[in-house]
């Protein structure tokens, strides 16, 4: 496809990503409660929903009552979420210098819709680069995750958690593959490990990319 990636040189952009269940949610927040307590400008947010616009996208994506949705039909309300987010929330805080910490991003889109849904990947891949700009995470953290293991930690599920444990395997899969893909811009951790555990690898990779955000500025 050709896409490059575009890295802002304003604040850092850091994106958690995984399966159902994997702890995206709790570990994101506590990495915003660490660099908070640092002195870091954080903006914490998440895909799909955290805009006026994007809640709406998310009624529609994952109630269990839309039923079914074309692939394509599904994919655009995902891609008119991320062009929302990031145009009026992330790009704005990146500009300001901030830490952006985001639950779920493009990576979500190339791996549910993708590979779970199994549209043509440079097609998907196309329209989900243009719809944010091609902006791209300076790091992704992956929590892996048996999908058996994380859909078990839900008493309801949503449309896209009630999909077959075939469509999970190969949801994982597609995260593991682009993070292996491009090792400098990602870290995969076992979600399995303690929840402490897990936040501590976290912040010192973020750490360090902090350290090497300063230094580029200076």
């Amino acid at each position: 496809m050709g896409w490059t990636g575009r890295y802002t040189d304003t604040g850092v952009f850091v994106c958690f990503e995984g399966g159902e269940g994997s702890g995206k949610s709790t570990q994101s927040r506590l990495l915003a409660e660490v660099l908070t307590a640092d002195g870091y400008q954080v903006r914490l947010t998440f895909e799909p929903g955290d805009t006026a616009v994007g809640k709406e996208m998310r009624r529609i994506v994952l109630s269990p009552e839309t039923g079914e949705l074309d692939d394509r039909t599904e994919a655009l309300l995902y891609a008119a979420d991320k062009a929302e987010h990031v145009a009026t929330v992330v790009l704005p805080a990146l500009e300001r210098g901030e830490v952006v910490i985001t639950d779920r991003y493009v990576d979500s889109t190339l791996a549910y819709q993708g590979a779970g849904r199994s549209l043509d990947p440079a097609e998907l891949e196309h329209v989900a680069r243009w719809a944010t700009g091609d902006l791209r995470p300076h790091l992704t953290v992956v929590l892996d995750l048996a999908p058996e293991a994380g859909l078990g930690r839900f008493d309801e599920r949503d449309r896209i958690e009630g999909e077959s444990l075939e469509f999970h395997q190969r949801v994982r899969q597609a995260f593991l593959d682009l993070a292996a893909a491009n090792p400098d811009h990602y870290l995969v951790l076992d979600a399995r490990a303690s929840v402490e555990e897990i936040a501590s690898a976290i912040a010192d990779r973020v750490g360090l990319l902090l350290g090497q955000a300063r230094r580029e500025t200076q």
